[in-house]
C-alpha cells in the first residue's frame, strides 16, 4: 500500500525558511513524477511544484518561482520543498503526491495525481 507522508511544516515569520520532506513507501518512487500542492482555508487546492522522476525537469507555479525549490533523493524515497522568502500568502496545508503510473512528464493538475499524504500545516506571520 503507497503511503506519502509529509514532515517539516510550522509556523515562521515573514521572511523565513522551512523545508518540507516527503517521504514515500512505493516501490516505484524513482520511476514517478511527484508534486507538492497546498491549500488554504476556504480555497482550492493549489499546485505549487513538480518534480520529474530523474529529478532533472522541476516546473513551479509563478506563486513560488524564485522562491521555492522542489528536489528528491530517490535512494531515500522522498521528494523536498525548500521554502525561502515566505510570504504570509504561503500560509496553507501542504500537500504531496504522486500520479498512479510510473514514469510519464511532470502534471500540475490535482486530478492528475492519485497518492495524497495527510498534509503538513505552514504559518507565516507578518
Amino acid at each position: 500500500q503507497v503511503q506519502l507522508v509529509e514532515s517539516g511544516g510550522g509556523s515562521v515569520q515573514s521572511g523565513g525558511s522551512l523545508r518540507l520532506s516527503c517521504a514515500a513507501s512505493m516501490r516505484t518512487f524513482s520511476s514517478i513524477v511527484m508534486g507538492w500542492f497546498r491549500q488554504a482555508p476556504g480555497e482550492e487546492r493549489e499546485f505549487v511544484a513538480t518534480i520529474s522522476w530523474t529529478g532533472g525537469n522541476t516546473r513551479y507555479a509563478d506563486s513560488v518561482k524564485g522562491r521555492f525549490t522542489i528536489s528528491r533523493d530517490n535512494a531515500k524515497n522522498t521528494v523536498y520543498l525548500q521554502m525561502n522568502s515566505l510570504k504570509t500568502e504561503d500560509t496553507a496545508v501542504y500537500y504531496c503526491a504522486s500520479p498512479l503510473a510510473p514514469y510519464g512528464s511532470t502534471r500540475f493538475r490535482p486530478n492528475e495525481y492519485y497518492y495524497w499524504g495527510q498534509g503538513t500545516q505552514v504559518t507565516v506571520s507578518s
